[in-house]
């Protein structure tokens, strides 16, 4: 009778121990399998092969490959939404930019229509700002001179922009809002063709990528009279910037790392470090700042921040010059 006792407590308690979960020590680590980091914009710009170097560098610190899915369109929303509803496993995720502050008030009916609520920042990645380009044929030799002809002379210089809506036509119209003077908008789809007619002197004024710009400052078609930062370029010192003058009229093409809410806060935590690790690493910035591009440390505080500041900001300055979307 006690081993007929003993033997069925013994089934009793290994009935216990099946039906009991698996305890999180069993779970495989994170990450046990490749990670997909989206992007919004198509294969071959600047965004798109830093985030190529920093997926690379992302891949080695978290021991497994980070695939680059580019999902242009929708102004970056097609990106951003599939990220938003993915599953919050840290398996997916994304490239943020602008556009995440921008489509609120441009165009309100894209998703994800409450970025704050529907994803979850992890770090900033890096920012390139804008170099204010003037064709050699206007009169001027420096950004005051710049302004001031454009408020004797109202609309008579056109700029030109990689689109409506795009991060160059907003910081231009905040410009003009800011400083009075008066330029005729023409947009393009994307900077390219942009600057194909910069040269060509059929655009006069372009905020373009310090990188874009210098083959045609050595050429001497286009003078640089500011940049669009805060503070000036490392690699641009004697480069006012824009909020030397007009205080608020800063702004920047930025990046960040986003997750789905509800991602693990140690998943998070993970993510973070190798962020951090990968953009810490000097090879990277031997390629990158000499074309203009800094490096940002900030966390996820930061980066929701940066967000929230830019999504106040544009929600006054869209209104207040009539920009529509294309």
């Amino acid at each position: 009778m006690i081993q007929i006792a003993t033997t069925r407590r013994r089934l009793l308690q290994a009935g216990s121990l099946l039906a009991m979960p698996a305890p999180a020590l069993a779970q495989p680590a994170y990450p046990s399998r490749p990670l997909s980091l989206l992007i919004g914009y198509a294969p071959g710009g600047l965004t798109d092969v830093m985030v190529r170097m920093i997926a690379e560098r992302l891949g080695r610190e978290l021991g497994q490959t980070v695939v680059v899915e580019n999902r242009s369109g929708g102004a970056t929303s097609i990106a951003s939404t599939a990220v938003a509803q993915a599953r919050p496993d840290g398996y997916t995720l994304l490239i943020g930019t602008n556009s995440l502050a921008i489509n609120l008030a441009l165009q309100p009916g894209l998703t994800p229509r409450d970025p704050m609520r529907e994803l979850q920042p992890v770090g900033e990645v890096y920012y390139t700002p804008f170099a204010l380009a003037v064709h050699s044929s206007v009169p001027v030799q420096d950004f005051k001179g710049l302004i001031d002809y454009a408020r004797a002379n109202p609309g008579k210089l056109n700029y030109g922009s990689s689109g409506s809506g795009s991060v160059n036509h907003l910081l231009t119209e905040l410009l003009m809002l800011k400083s009075g003077a008066r330029f005729e908008h023409v947009p393009y789809r994307g900077a390219g063709p942009a600057l194909i007619d910069l040269r060509a002197n059929r655009i006069q004024v372009f905020y373009a990528s310090p990188l874009d710009a210098e083959p045609l400052v050595k050429e001497g078609i286009i003078r640089l009279v500011a940049i669009s930062s805060e503070e000036r370029l490392a690699s641009l010192p004697d480069l006012p910037s824009v909020a030397e003058s007009f205080p608020g009229c800063a702004g920047v093409l930025w990046q960040g790392l986003f997750v789905p809410p509800g991602t693990p806060p140690e998943v998070q935590a993970r993510l973070h470090a190798a962020l951090r690790a990968s953009l810490a690493d000097p090879a990277l910035a031997s390629r990158v700042v000499p074309q203009g591009v800094v490096i940002m440390p900030g966390d996820a505080a930061a980066l929701r921040d940066r967000l929230a500041r830019e999504i106040k900001l544009w929600a006054e300055v869209i209104p207040a010059t009539g920009i529509k979307a294309e």
